[in-house]
């Protein structure tokens, strides 16, 4: 009979084999007799006899092949939690490490300060694969801000804000200002490869702002002006926002000096059953849902071509803009980003 090598078989198959010689052992039949019967190499066989002496019956079982999870592996499991945690919760720079993103590197440098583990670089990248993380563009995050603010602020602050406008029929809104330029181009073009696109501008360039506020329910209020915010250009526009509501009107705001201005909480006071004031934690732009208009507004301004003076600028701002206050579907789908859909 054509002996088998027993290592490619079947684990299940593996295991009948080791019961079958077992027996016919104990019936006196030699280990070349059995290797014969069951097709194996006479040294299987005797090796299947000493592990059965060995360990009984249990060691006739099939085991798992291959190494067991985590086996091998230079971290052990609350290891690389932690790290995976250190990661997600922090920055490099937070352990005085040079780099300002988690790169390999960074990584490795933090293994090794950690553990003191020399891991190498391929590894770390094996494990960063494993763990589910890829490398991707970073969000800009000012130094300056708080994170232990931002939680205060998504995990408090604004749910007790919300509560507050529900039990008072008061309408949140958000608000920002932004510039926006004749010269500043978003979008991309088709060109033959190795030849940037050209646009032409006019050597005269134009500007103008605007401050608007959206609502998670799609509203959009906005005003353009032509030189900087001040107190007297803000009042103006919350008397806007006042006069066209039909209730109270919650407005979350950024930090911006002039919301703080003593002359507006003086104006504030006569209008308390209007409007109320409220700010977002200090650096933290990316929790404001209007930013995301503002992205919206200037994608759509230089998405043609470029306007040649402020009057050509202003009116394609408007126009952007009445679209947006035609279409709130769009506008409420800016709080399914990740970042602002605490807002939804």
């Amino acid at each position: 009979m054509e002996k088998e090598d027993a290592r490619k078989l079947s684990p299940k198959t593996q295991e009948q084999l080791r019961k079958q010689a077992i027996r016919l052992k104990k019936k006196g039949k030699k280990y070349i007799e059995i290797a014969e019967i069951v097709g194996v190499h006479r040294n299987t066989v005797s090796n299947w006899w000493k592990t059965y002496e060995r360990e009984g019956s249990k060691g006739l079982e099939s085991k798992q092949r291959g190494f067991e999870k985590g086996q091998w592996r230079t971290l052990d499991a609350a290891q690389e939690l932690k790290i995976q945690g250190l990661i997600m919760e922090k920055t490099p720079d937070q352990f005085k490490l040079v780099f300002a993103l988690w790169t390999r590197q960074a990584v490795q440098e933090l293994i090794k300060i950690r553990f003191g583990i020399n891991m190498p670089i391929r590894t770390v990248g094996e494990y960063l694969k494993r763990w589910g993380f890829t490398p991707q563009k970073p969000l800009k995050r000012a130094y300056e801000q708080r994170p232990t603010e931002v939680r205060k602020w998504l995990d408090e602050e604004y749910p007790s804000i919300a509560e507050r406008a529900k039990q008072e029929g008061a309408e949140i809104h958000w608000g920002d200002e932004t510039g926006v330029r004749s010269d500043c181009q978003h979008g991309r073009g088709y060109s033959p490869k190795g030849k940037t696109p050209v646009i032409r501008l006019s050597a005269k360039r134009a500007s103008i702002n605007m401050i608007s506020s959206i609502t998670n329910q799609g509203k959009v209020r906005f005003m353009i002006y032509k030189d900087s915010m001040n107190a007297k250009m803000f009042i103006k526009f919350i008397k806007q926002l006042i006069k066209e509501a039909d209730k109270k009107i919650f407005l979350i705001l950024d930090n911006m000096r002039v919301h703080h201005a003593r002359v507006v909480k003086e104006w504030l006071k006569d209008y308390t059953e209007q409007i109320e004031l409220f700010f977002l934690p200090a650096y933290s732009p990316e929790l404001n849902p209007d930013e995301y208009l503002n992205c919206d507004l200037k994608a759509g301004v230089h998405s043609r071509s470029p306007a040649r003076d402020t009057e050509g600028l202003k009116k394609k701002v408007r126009s952007h803009m009445k679209k947006l206050q035609k279409t709130p579907e769009r506008v409420k789908k800016y709080f399914k980003h990740p970042k602002i859909s605490y807002a939804a």
